[in-house]
């Protein structure tokens, strides 16, 4: 069974294909390895951030992005989040909207 990738809302997925198109046409090559090969994909594509909370990596000629997900039961993970990166640290606002997103997909 491959891995499904779902966006924590409608606005969340606009925001995604929205993304500069260098750095879009590479989170969807990231995307479709990771629907194939899961969890074990790894770097440079994926990073665990700790706590269930990860984050694909993708990059363009535009710059680089980060779209932040969690996984879930049954091979799912759900995309919370993304952004492009202007500084060398994700910003802490960036990290603390997907946290929060993060608590209301596992509490329901």
């Amino acid at each position: 069974m491959s891995w499904r990738i779902e966006y924590y809302s409608e606005k969340v997925s606009k925001q995604v294909y929205s993304l500069p198109a260098g750095i879009l046409a590479d989170y969807l090559r990231i995307a479709g390895l990771f629907e194939e090969f899961g969890v074990d994909l790894g770097m440079p594509h994926c990073k665990a951030l700790g706590g269930g909370f990860f984050e694909f990596r993708p990059k363009g000629k535009e710059g680089i992005a980060r779209v932040l997900y969690c996984t879930m039961i049954g091979k799912r993970v759900v995309v919370l989040h993304c952004f492009v990166k202007k500084t060398q640290q994700a910003p802490n606002a960036e990290l603390k909207i997907a946290r929060k997103r993060m608590k209301e997909v596992i509490n329901g």
